[in-house]
């Protein structure tokens, strides 16, 4: 089954578009344009959006307190053919909760509030069940209070008024702290306590102590109903369809409008050249302190113990930052609108900055990709982000050959009998590989899957659509009946049969 980005169809169309941006290292904006020569970062990044139909993308890096790369692809409006150069603008949709994030945590610099406060200590008008639910858990969606906009769906300011109203009559989703569960409420109370603690609107706090205070012409409040210059259309494959949104072929518009109150959430625009002055602003002390900064990407902990966020990669949540957690390399990872991400990497001294206008785009899901241009240690070629028992399995095959996957593991087995490998990691990783575009690697890894894990109908799933991608009509079939068999009530596989019969 989909569990990340597959296969994608090829649009030759959305090209490489040189010469608009600078590939030397500095760490103030570049005066002047220089026409640059493709790198591999650039071919990577070519294939890339022609593998996800990404129509336009801006890149920054910032490596050792310089930015070392800052370029910009493709087009910025397909309509009319206008490139994206360093001077568009995109949507930066959540990215925009980790400005927050800073901004919460200037207010306990300046000693106004700490993150263990209780949110009704400053907003005693709340619902008392509300009350007690601290600044931490709100900034990381560990609040349990109930959510504004739900399956996020976008309403006017008026409709926005109705439903807060009508949100304060609900109960509690659940108790504070018991787990993650993103929110939009939160950050809109984030932007009443802002307003209240700084005495003037939160857009004005985040301006003048952020984007002014960084130097950040380009980056500003606001959404489709806004006249920016220089804007990116916004654009996706996904359209609904029986309620869920499914990937089809044709490029559609898309527009998005926030109400003024969750523009602490999702309400700023910006170019990768501003994104990479914020991030060396952050990595320099200019707009925290050092154990701020620690704070502000530390992921907070459930009251378990634990850390929960979106996914496998980004498990944990800070600040307004999603996190990720793992023995090496570890990030954290502002991403907006499944358009856009923002990962820092605090060991390795870098960061990368990623912004499309593609919905469904998902840079995060390739940003480490990008990193391991300048980090070589993190290849995905060498297994990087593989737990150790596959990572040292991946290896091994590379040396002979990924048809060996099974004997070598039932060699494995043999000699331990404790030796086990997850499904669920298994099957990341053969969707690693197709994103890698190594196809036969990946089928043999699905092929594994199967082998261990025969009554798994996802792991059959995963099998049916590799083959189907291949263009193996007979066995992808087999295996999507195999599917059914296995969980007769798979739509994906039904469908897809319907299709392919």
């Amino acid at each position: 089954m989909k569990k990340s980005t597959v296969l994608a169809g090829l649009c030759a169309a959305f090209c490489l578009t040189m010469g608009t941006g600078t590939a030397h290292a500095t760490n103030s904006r570049p005066a002047a344009t220089t026409i640059s020569t493709p790198d591999s970062v650039d071919r990577f990044l070519a294939a890339k959006m022609q593998q996800l139909r990404i129509p336009g993308l801006q890149l920054a890096v910032i490596h050792h307190g310089k930015i070392v790369k800052l370029q910009s692809y493709g087009l910025a409006n397909v309509q009319d053919s206008v490139p994206v150069t360093s001077r568009t603008v995109f949507p930066l949709n959540s990215i925009t909760k980790a400005f927050t994030g800073v901004a919460v945590l200037q207010l306990v610099e300046a000693g106004k509030l700490k993150l263990t406060d209780p949110i009704g200590q400053y907003l005693p008008g709340l619902p008392a069940a509300w009350h007690p639910v601290t600044i931490r858990q709100l900034l990381a969606h560990s609040s349990g209070i109930p959510n504004i906009l739900p399956d996020d769906e976008q309403v006017s300011e008026n409709e926005q008024q109705k439903a807060w109203a009508a949100i304060q009559a609900q109960p509690m989703d659940f108790k504070p702290g018991e787990k993650f569960s993103y929110n939009q409420t939160n950050y809109l109370l984030l932007g009443k306590l802002i307003d209240q603690l700084s005495g003037q609107p939160f857009t004005q706090v985040i301006e003048q102590k952020q984007l002014w205070a960084v130097g950040m012409p380009h980056s500003k409040f606001g959404d489709a109903h806004s006249v920016t210059a220089h804007a990116a259309r916004g654009y996706s494959f996904l359209h609904a369809v029986d309620g869920e949104l499914r990937r089809g072929k044709e490029l559609r518009n898309v527009f998005e409008v926030f109400a003024p109150l969750l523009y602490t959430a999702a309400g700023l625009n910006s170019t990768a050249a501003d994104m990479a002055q914020w991030v060396l602003a952050l990595q320099q002390g200019k707009l925290l302190r050092p154990a701020s900064l620690s704070t502000l990407w530390t992921p907070v902990l459930l009251n378990n113990g634990q850390t929960a966020g979106f996914s496998r990669q980004l498990n944990g949540y800070a600040a307004g930052w999603p996190t990720v957690g793992r023995a090496e390399h570890r990030a954290v990872a502002a991403v907006g609108g499944g358009r856009s991400a923002v990962f820092v990497y605090p060991e390795d001294d870098l960061a990368v900055v990623v912004l499309t206008n593609l919905l469904g785009a998902n840079p995060d899901r390739f940003v480490d990709e990008i990193a391991s241009f300048y980090v070589r240690d993190m290849r995905l070629a060498a297994g990087f982000g593989l737990p150790p028992q596959l990572r040292t399995l991946h290896n091994e095959l590379r040396q002979r050959g990924f048809e060996n996957a099974l004997p070598l593991v039932r060699q494995q087995q043999k000699q331990n009998a404790a030796y086990k490998l997850p499904e669920d990691a298994v099957n990341a990783w053969g969707y690693s590989l197709l994103r890698q575009q190594q196809a036969q690697q990946a089928l043999e890894i699905f092929k594994l899957n199967v082998s261990l894990y025969p009554t798994s109908a996802n792991a059959y799933d995963s099998l049916a659509e590799t083959y189907q991608e291949m263009g193996n009509k007979v066995l992808a079939v087999k295996n999507y009946r195999q599917v059914l068999k296995l969980d007769p009530s798979s739509r994906n596989a039904a469908e897809q049969l319907k299709k392919l019969q």
